[in-house]
């Protein structure tokens, strides 16, 4: 599935330019994706759009709302997220600490961290290994139109497992 994903983040960046449902699945079937991989990485990706149709352009541009409207469950500076056991489970360790990372670097504000989180739950893969997790972080960046910064999308992008330390 996260191939198929991985795909249309690379050849349909920004969302914009992605085909209507049926031309995409003709596509994705056509460069030789197994149809059950192309109907579970679509189901998916409805699913992505339904948890991200109700973010307000003030939610995407990471902007918070004037204080006379506070946002609805808020996260404040004082607030932390308890992950319950099936999502540390599924996630493990490596993921669940990426996705901290992210939130910490302020990369992942909260309301994108839980439609991260939902969006992994959903993922296959017991833990859900690091690299499809940078995948569900770039679709979500893709689908709200938010262009990552940089170093952000370096992050998201890079291989860790190429990485050689040095000794000094």
């Amino acid at each position: 599935m996260f191939e198929v994903l991985a795909f249309v983040y690379e050849n349909y960046w920004p969302g914009d330019g992605c085909p209507e449902r049926a031309h995409l699945e003709r596509k994705l079937s056509a460069v030789g994706f197994e149809s059950e991989e192309i109907h579970n990485a679509l189901a998916w990706l409805n699913d992505l759009n339904l948890a991200t149709q109700n973010l307000d352009s003030d939610q995407i541009r990471f902007t918070t709302l004037p204080a006379c409207q506070p946002e609805p469950l808020a996260q404040t500076a004082h607030s932390m997220r308890v992950y319950s056991v099936a999502e540390r489970e599924h996630l493990g360790p490596q993921s669940l600490g990426f996705v901290c990372f992210l939130e910490n670097s302020g990369v992942l504000p909260p309301h994108l961290r839980e439609i991260v989180m939902d969006r992994a739950m959903a993922a296959p893969g017991d833990p859900v290994p690091l690299e499809d997790l940078k995948i569900i972080v770039l679709l979500v960046y893709w689908r709200l139109g938010i262009e990552a910064d940089a170093l952000v999308v370096d992050e998201l992008c890079d291989d860790t497992r190429q990485r050689h330390s040095v000794a000094h």
